[in-house]
Parts: C-alpha cells; sequence; structure tokens
C-alpha cells in the first residue's frame, strides 16, 4: 500500500495551510550529503550545507531510540551500531543528531520531519510514541509554524493531528499507488500537503490536490528533465538531490 488510514478523522483541512506563492520551494532531501568531502546525509553538516546551496527547507527523517531520544535517521539501522530502537541516546556516533539539534541547525529553514514507524519494522511502535515527542520538540522549540510532519503511516500522522493540531502534515505515498487515493487519504488525516513520488506527478493530479486546498511536494527530484516536468505540472515543493540544480531551475538561471 502506498499509505495506511484506518481513522475516520476530519477531512477539514486548516484554512490557509497552502499558500500559493510565484516561486516552488526547494527542499534538500536529507540535507545536501557530498561523498566527495564526507558530508553525511541527514547530519548538521548536511543541513548547513543545504542552507550555503540555497535550500528554502530541508527532509529529514526521524527514529525513536530506546530511551525516548529522536534520532535523525533514515535507516532502521546505524551501520557499525546497531538498530536505532536498541540504542540509547547517548550510544548514537557522533555524526547522528538529535531531532532538536537538527532544528537549531535549520533555523529560518522549513523542515519537513518524516516520522519512520511503520508495521513492516521490527521497531513498529503501535503507541506512536515518536509522534508524540517530534509534537513536544517541535512546540518547544516554537518552530510549529515552520515543519511540516510526514509519514507513510497514517498512524503517526494521526497522533501528530491529534497531539499538535496546529502542525501541518503531509501524507508520503508511495510510487506505485494511486495518487487520487492518496489525494483522498491526506484529506481523511486532516493533512495540508500530499508527497507525491514524481512518477505520479502530473498537472492533473497536482490541479486535483490544489482544489482540494493540499500542497503538492514531489519526491526525490534528481536530474533536470525530471526538474522540468514536476516546475511544469505547478508542485509547491520540490525535494531534490541536487540542490543547485533545482535552485536554478526554479530562479530560471
Amino acid at each position: 500500500m502506498g499509505f495506511d488510514t484506518n481513522f475516520p478523522l476530519s477531512r477539514q483541512v486548516s484554512e490557509g495551510v497552502r499558500s500559493v506563492t510565484s516561486s516552488t520551494a526547494v527542499q534538500a532531501h536529507r540535507g545536501s550529503p557530498d561523498s566527495r568531502t564526507g558530508v553525511r546525509e541527514n547530519t548538521l553538516d548536511a543541513f548547513s550545507l543545504a542552507r550555503a546551496l540555497g535550500a528554502d527547507g530541508v527532509e529529514l527523517d526521524v527514529r525513536l531510540t530506546a530511551d525516548g531520544g529522536l534520532a535523525v535517521h533514515h535507516d532502521p539501522v546505524i551501520d557499525g551500531a546497531g538498530p536505532v530502537h536498541e540504542l540509547a541516546t547517548a550510544d548514537l556516533p557522533h555524526h547522528v543528531p538529535l531531532l532538536a539539534e537538527a532544528l537549531e541547525a535549520c533555523t529560518g529553514m522549513l523542515v519537513n520531519i518524516e516520522i519512520k514507524n511503520h508495521p513492516t519494522e521490527p521497531a513498529f511502535d503501535p503507541t506512536e510514541r515518536a509522534s508524540g515527542l517530534v509534537v513536544g520538540v517541535v512546540e518547544e522549540l516554537d518552530r510549529a509554524n515552520s515543519v511540516v510532519v510526514s509519514s507513510f503511516w497514517s498512524g503517526a500522522l494521526a497522533a501528530v493531528r491529534s497531539l499538535g493540531p496546529s502542525l501541518t502534515c503531509g501524507l508520503l505515498v508511495l510510487p506505485s499507488f494511486d495518487p487520487l487515493v492518496g489525494i483522498t487519504g491526506a484529506l481523511d488525516l486532516g493533512c495540508g500537503a500530499v508527497h507525491l513520488p514524481v512518477n505520479l506527478v502530473d498537472p492533473a493530479v497536482v490541479a486535483a490536490a490544489h482544489d482540494a486546498g493540499l500542497a503538492v511536494a514531489a519526491w526525490t527530484v534528481a536530474d533536470a528533465a525530471v526538474l522540468e516536468s514536476m516546475l511544469s505540472a505547478g508542485v509547491d515543493t520540490l525535494v531534490t538531490d541536487d540542490v543547485a540544480m533545482a535552485r536554478r531551475g526554479v530562479d530560471g538561471c
């Protein structure tokens, strides 16, 4: 499935969630890692590099540690350390930041926080504790107006909507899924955005999302041809592995 939704939530979308501007936002996918200089993905250095390259925001992933920390890491296992959910916060490698540190490093930028908690993984937590902790960190740092919380798992987003109703959420949809059903799922969850893989994006799909009051983020934009297609379709956000390329395309350089 492209997402899971079993929650009878309101279809209402907060007024003004989607702000139409003349420019498409450029979001750095896991920051801007650079293997040539040793900058790893989802690290403070990657977020700093994304800023330097002109990104409007960053996308990052969070996983729950054994003692309730929010580790910024994509994969369930950290090479050389072990599964994130079995590690204490103090045992995380030095390059793996906590969410609060990442948000501080991204001051002035929009941050797309993807919650990694899915029933198919050994670390799945049905209590959705990570969602509550994310809401707490975001509110403590007064970042509610500069984050989007996303997930493929509807349970994570339902928990965020319940505990932090002022936060904007985005439903991630898998490449094999029907984008129009994804739009309906996002509305059912009370999301302000739908995050679609580039293969599901076309002008009609984007128009349908916009008509429903949803912003559209397209992932992952990796080359100039896809970039041009996404811009032509009218997406609101480009989630990209090449910030410099996307920046040039958006700015018309």
